[in-house]
């Protein structure tokens, strides 16, 4: 039996009432949210357009600055004109400064006054010894100055040249010619490596001064350079420079009213250079003899050169000699060895001499080495391990030459020679072959 319809309509509206009172509250929230969201953007933007307009005020009256200063610049120019001054004349001096910069701290000025004074004014605290300058010296200047400063190519020698100053072509070293200390020390400090300018630390310094003045033979190995014995070092030149003198007693009697009368028609060259400067393409300078004659240059009046000389065409290089020539029974390849030993003993120049006229350098003069007792060259200032050799009666032959030239140290340890040596034996042989053709 079924429901009375009576009974279920009321609780459908019961129903109907309750879902519509709820579909009006959530609509009232939704409608307070959306509210909020709407006043929030609203802030936003007329904060937007508050600052837009304060951008636009400033930027309106920073080009109305600049129309003034316009305006003023134009007005003065047009005054300046109007008194017929030059635009381009220096401004004014005043009395009053400017305004600008600030006065140098010390640090500031400290850090620009960096040159060492001869008295050792400058040097920073530090010091160096002699072999550790050496291993500093083959990693960062060996490259260009050769392992024992006797200079690579065109870059320069720093060692040797004594007593060449007087001579037509004079070796120009740290010890034959610089009179100063600080000088090689300021250099050093402050421009190399090449390249690496400013990398050097001042302990680092003192070492590679240290074995410079080493590779002249000027101190001991054992020696140590520091800021506190520097201004004892004497250089071999330092008598050598004076003050220039002449403006005050030469240069009065030499000056006169030029002559502007009375020219010359023609001028002729008379005299010629003696060396031409070339500048290889691998850098450096390289003097060469000026050959042309007299004859062959021309004169020159108002109206040009008497003749244009053709220059000579270039010399065609021959390959270079190999440097390294195996060694034969044969006497031409004996001549070949030993010329490439000669290649090879420009690497000892700077220290050593073989030959006729030979003399003792920074090393001894290396005639009949061969069957010579080590250390045995009279005058020569021996390291104690040649003295110790000599007491003991050794005698150079070709196998304890060819050991020592190979390494140095490692057969003399605490040698006073600064060079690394030859590893090959080809190029060893070849070395010993040149002295024993040139020292006989």
């Amino acid at each position: 039996m079924s429901k009375s319809p009576n009974l279920i309509l009321p609780a459908l509206g019961g129903t109907t009432l309750v879902l519509g009172l709820a579909y009006g509250l959530s609509s009232r929230d939704y409608a307070a949210d959306r509210i909020e969201q709407l006043e929030t953007r609203i802030h936003q933007v007329e904060g937007h357009a508050s600052s837009a307009n304060e951008k636009l005020s400033m930027e309106a009256e920073r080009a109305t600055q600049l129309e003034l200063q316009i305006a003023e610049v134009q007005a003065a120019a047009a005054e300046r004109l109007a008194s017929g001054s030059n635009l381009t004349a220096p401004a004014p001096v005043t009395e009053v400064g400017y305004g600008l910069g600030r006065p140098a701290l010390e640090e500031e000025i400290a850090a620009w006054d960096v040159d060492i004074l001869p008295d050792g004014r400058g040097l920073p605290e530090g010091s160096g010894d002699v072999w550790t300058g050496e291993e500093v010296f083959v990693a960062k200047c060996a490259s260009c100055h050769g392992d024992f400063a006797e200079g690579v190519d065109n870059w320069p020698v720093l060692a040797g040249g004594f007593d060449t100053l007087a001579d037509e072509d004079p070796v120009k070293t740290v010890g034959s010619y610089w009179p100063h200390l600080s000088t090689a020390w300021d250099y050093i400090y402050r421009s190399m490596p090449f390249g690496e300018a400013g990398t050097l630390t001042p302990d680092e310094t003192y070492a590679i001064v240290a074995y410079i003045l080493y590779s002249n033979d000027m101190v001991d190995d054992d020696f140590e350079l520091s800021h506190e014995n520097f201004t004892e070092v004497e250089m071999h030149n330092s008598d050598g420079f004076v003050v220039d003198d002449r403006p005050e007693l030469e240069y009065a009697e030499w000056r006169a009213e030029p002559c502007m009368s009375d020219c010359k028609e023609q001028v002729d060259i008379t005299m010629r250079s003696v060396f031409l400067v070339e500048t290889p393409i691998e850098g450096g300078s390289n003097s060469v003899m000026n050959h042309a004659a007299g004859e062959e240059l021309p004169s020159f009046t108002v109206d040009g050169p008497s003749f244009i000389p053709v220059s000579a065409p270039e010399p065609v290089e021959e390959e270079a000699e190999a440097e390294v020539v195996e060694a034969s029974t044969e006497a031409d390849d004996g001549a070949a060895l030993a010329a490439a030993g000669e290649k090879l003993f420009k690497r000892c120049s700077s220290c050593h001499q073989v030959g006729a006229g030979a003399t003792n350098r920074s090393g001894p003069q290396l005639n009949g080495i061969i069957g010579r007792t080590i250390g045995g060259v009279d005058g020569f200032r021996y390291s104690n391990v040649f003295k110790a050799a000599a007491d003991e009666g050794r005698v150079w032959d070709d196998e304890s030459l060819a050991a020592f030239i190979a390494d140095p140290r490692g057969y003399f340890a605490g040698t006073k020679m600064a060079f690394r040596g030859l590893p090959s034996e080809e190029d060893q042989m070849a070395l010993i072959a040149y002295l024993e053709a040139a020292g006989e």
